[in-house]
């Protein structure tokens, strides 16, 4: 059974930092990447990582987010650093495999003002 858990959400103040972790189990995905959605409003591309190595990321998190996949234990990291409240959502753990999207439960991130 495929499937992606994520963990490590959580409130933290303005400035702050979190690591959101995923952990993927019953296939190699062939990309990895973390999406999030705020309140009323569409899920959005957050940091990506392709199985090459090949990263990117939203213009809104540059500099301040880092995604990394350890291939030995099938996981994907998202330390996150100098959090803003309009980083607060909803964030879901994606996988690309055979050109289906896979998605985990969601860990919430709540900053704080």
């Amino acid at each position: 059974q495929v499937q992606l858990v994520e963990s490590g959400g959580g409130l933290v103040q303005a400035g702050g930092s979190l690591r959101l972790s995923c952990a993927a189990s019953g296939t190699i995905f062939s990309s990895m990447g973390w999406y999030r959605q705020a309140p009323e409003k569409q899920r959005e591309f957050v940091a990506g990582s392709s199985s090459g190595g090949r990263t990117n990321y939203a213009d809104s998190v540059k500099g301040r987010f880092t995604i990394s996949i350890d291939n030995a234990n099938n996981t994907v990291y998202l330390p996150m650093n100098s959090l803003k409240p309009e980083d607060t959502g909803v964030y879901y753990c994606n996988g690309l495999w055979l050109g289906r999207n896979y998605w985990g439960q969601g860990t919430q991130v709540t900053v704080s003002s």
